[in-house]
């Protein structure tokens, strides 16, 4: 896809249908929102809550904020196809990040009861999308939930919790609130997001001034997101990665678009300023490395997507370990009834 004089052309998966909304009985709550640079005490406070806050903020009051939509709304597809790969319907569901409501767009009224949208910038909520589903608008930090325990049968989330500081206290939280037998479906970016942005900033940066800053805010790894899934209680876990790839005229046309969505960095350790020159030597060495045939140059944006449950006896568990009655080295001299060879 190729961002072009301001038209996207995105092949959108085909999923779940978007039906346009005609009762929205959507209502503000302002209950939830951490203080100023708050976060938990036992965690690194690697990004800015504030500033992010503001980044967002930003981005949902800009006159054309659907411009910029592309990318979330490819994942919240992804995210309700996932929702209807389940054979059950849920009474009352969690958005957690929910921005402009990406995700509700592409769910039905049939499958969710009613959609708590929350998220920590006012103005995204304000300016969300049309859903058929009854809504009720949350403010409120990721870090910090405000619902009581067993209350969701479901929570979902799009490339949000990328942004907390704790994430392993945030997945506690989302198991702490789901009623058993509830489920969390998740998607956040991954490392190897936009590495041939931080590859060009760097190789700029280090042969113009010596040195490099990190320009693009750090990603948890595959290899530890199921670990944390499994500490925070939940079972039956399914994660997995997916690549969606973006062409862009230029590298100042990404990062106008990254702004635009809100992904600005907000790392406490970023630069806040990087010199002219600097910034034309990394979009002609973003150029020289990865330019298509068209003259376009590729953003990889990596997804990692989450699924786990919370725990209920009726769901299916495996067997105490040493209760088998046959070991694998005998089972070739078991004799099966002539019936069951058969079928």
């Amino acid at each position: 896809m190729l961002r072009s004089a301001g038209l996207w052309h995105f092949c959108r998966r085909l999923g779940a249908a978007r039906v346009p909304a005609e009762n929205l009985g959507r209502r503000e709550v302002t209950s939830g929102v951490s203080p100023r640079g708050g976060s938990s005490s036992r965690a690194l406070n690697i990004f800015d809550r504030d500033l992010k806050r503001k980044q967002k903020n930003w981005a949902a009051q800009q006159p054309e904020p659907t411009k910029f939509d592309y990318l979330k709304e490819e994942v919240g597809s992804r995210i309700a196809d996932r929702v209807y790969d389940i054979p059950r319907d849920f009474p009352l569901a969690l958005d957690l990040g929910c921005g402009r409501g990406y995700i509700a767009q592409y769910l039905n009224k049939e499958t969710i009861g009613k959609f708590f949208q929350a998220d920590i910038a006012e103005n995204a909520l304000k300016n969300s999308l049309e859903t058929e589903i009854p809504t009720v608008s949350v403010l409120v930090d990721e870090e910090f939930l405000p619902f009581r325990e067993n209350t969701f049968d479901l929570v979902v989330s799009s490339l949000s919790l990328h942004w907390v500081n704790d994430l392993p206290r945030a997945l506690e939280q989302i198991h702490y609130i789901l009623k058993p037998d509830g489920v969390f479906i998740g998607a956040m970016f991954g490392g190897d997001t936009l590495y041939e942005l931080r590859c060009s900033l760097q190789l700029a940066e280090t042969e113009r001034e010596g040195g490099f800053s990190p320009h693009v805010s750090p990603f948890t790894a595959i290899s530890d997101l199921g670990h944390l899934l499994g500490r925070a209680g939940f079972n039956t876990l399914t994660v997995d990665t997916d690549e969606i790839q973006v062409n862009y005229p230029g590298m100042f046309e990404l990062m106008e678009d990254l702004q635009g969505m809100g992904e600005s960095n907000c790392s406490w350790n970023r630069k806040a300023l990087l010199h002219r020159n600097t910034m034309l030597a990394a979009a002609a060495v973003y150029r020289e490395m990865y330019r298509n045939e068209d003259g376009s140059v590729p953003a990889t944006y990596q997804i990692y997507y989450m699924i786990g449950w919370k725990y209920h006896e009726s769901q299916a568990r495996p067997a105490r370990r040493g209760s088998a009655t046959v070991s694998f080295g005998e089972l070739g001299k078991i004799n099966m009834p002539e019936e069951e060879k058969s079928q």
